[in-house]
């Protein structure tokens, strides 16, 4: 059976090398723990969509069954999850967010 919602993330993150399902915007988030994340992916210096997930109650529910993670945000890169802010915070601490990032072709602004 498909799953409308299911779509749409396949879509979303198969179209863009980098997204973040967050609560709010990436110029207003809505929530501390999606700001921290914005925080991070812009000081790496990446390009990301950000996607709302409080104008959709669907999508909201949707994203927590697609990736099996109950929270909001939730990062991909090039279609993986890669996880919420604990666990994104913590890689770009080790240096790891940047090293996924490069393995996976994705451009940041900042130099190996």
């Amino acid at each position: 059976m498909s799953n409308p919602v299911f779509d749409r993330i396949r879509d979303d993150i198969t179209n863009n090398d980098v997204v973040l399902y967050m609560k709010g915007t990436p110029v207003f988030p809505q929530c501390g723990f999606s700001a921290a994340v914005v925080q991070v992916l812009t000081h790496v210096g990446v390009k990301f969509k950000g996607i709302d997930v409080l104008t959709d109650p669907s999508l909201r529910q949707g994203i927590k069954e697609f990736a099996n993670w109950p929270t909001v945000p939730q990062l991909y890169v090039k279609g993986e999850f890669v996880g919420g802010c604990d666990i994104i915070r913590e890689m770009y601490q080790s240096g790891e967010l940047q090293e996924l990032l490069q393995t996976k072709g994705v451009s940041t602004n900042q130099a190996a």
